[in-house]
């Protein structure tokens, strides 16, 4: 649970960001790590002829040769399956991993290519981390899909007192492949929580919800009880972490929850996240699944944030994916 504003996420290309959205912006302090997604132009009749004139060929699974003549532009993100797959159903809030070539509309050269890296990309499926035009084409596809998708140039920017310059940059073609759709969820050894806390169902995509027992006691002290034990790393202080929640108040009413949108990524124990959830989350495992009561000193105090009022009680559940080192360091 945050106090500042969610982390930008990695993504196949700057290509594929919302425009507008920004790694370097931070937005007031807000209970939810969701913001606003910025208005994103429609594609214009001339943008989809211009990419259905731009050819993919060669065997799936293996490095496209993309052709479409140079220079190449269009006035909105734009995109269209040229394959459809053949594997398991695409899902909104999965974790797509996607191999993919990206292009320079400006002359064909390759900027970045998947194939010559040797792995897959993440890709979160959702409205957060895409636009409209690739939610639209990836929806109802399946894992295997190939496609094209192609973003105009952006304009360069002249250095300002408190920013770099930013130059201009072409239109890009990017070809992609969807290899793998897994939803991001904790893995591990089921443990047997103490009775008298709140329960726990767990939904096919591993979506948690909570309830609050009738004669439950409000506990006093910050509460850590494992509900699956993952096997991987500990969990330390300053590490990146990238998380799944649901937080719900003590009479059961969610606030808010990450599923079906972008895994929280943050900064642990280092003052980003309320205390319950530095506290809480530093020294468990990456794999895990954490139950955490947090009382109101250890969340948002007498003032209360957002839709959470003041002394509020809050339950989270919260699944650990991942804990990297920081950039840099």
């Amino acid at each position: 649970m945050r106090r500042l504003a969610a982390a930008p996420v990695a993504l196949i290309a700057t290509a594929l960001l919302l425009a507008g959205c920004s790694g370097d912006a931070e937005p007031e302090a807000t209970p939810s790590p969701t913001q606003e997604a910025p208005t994103v132009p429609e594609p214009s009749a001339d943008d989809v002829a211009a990419l259905d004139d731009v050819t993919l060929e060669g065997e799936a699974g293996a490095p496209p040769t993309v052709t479409f003549d140079q220079p190449f532009d269009v006035s909105a993100a734009v995109a269209r399956v040229v394959d459809e797959g053949t594997g398991d159903a695409l899902e909104l809030g999965q974790e797509l991993q996607v191999n993919y070539v990206v292009l320079s509309g400006e002359d064909g050269s390759q900027l970045a290519s998947t194939w010559e890296l040797g792995s897959p990309e993440r890709l979160s499926f959702t409205d957060q981390a895409l636009v409209p035009a690739l939610i639209e084409a990836l929806t109802d596809q399946q894992v295997g899909t190939r496609l094209l998708f192609a973003a105009p140039g952006t304009e360069g920017q002249a250095a300002t007192e408190t920013t770099q310059e930013i130059p201009a940059s072409p239109a890009t073609v990017i070809a992609m492949e969807v290899v793998e759709a897994t939803f991001p969820r904790a893995e591990g050894e089921p443990v047997e929580p103490p009775a008298g806390l709140p329960t726990v169902e767990l939904g096919e995509n591993g979506e948690p919800s909570i309830e609050i027992p009738a004669d439950a006691e409000k506990p006093t002290e910050l509460v850590v009880q494992p509900l699956i034990k993952g096997d991987g790393a500990v969990v330390e202080a300053g590490q990146n972490v990238r998380i799944h929640y649901t937080g719900v108040l003590w009479d059961g009413t969610e606030f808010d929850s990450s599923w079906g949108r972008q895994p929280l990524e943050a900064v642990i124990g280092a003052g980003q996240l309320i205390e319950g959830w530095d506290e809480g989350v530093v020294g468990q495992t990456v794999g895990s699944q954490v139950l955490l009561v947090v009382p109101p000193e250890k969340g948002y105090g007498a003032e209360g944030s957002g839709t959470i009022p003041g002394d509020a009680t809050l339950v989270f559940v919260v699944d650990i994916l991942e804990a990297t080192a920081p950039v840099g360091s």
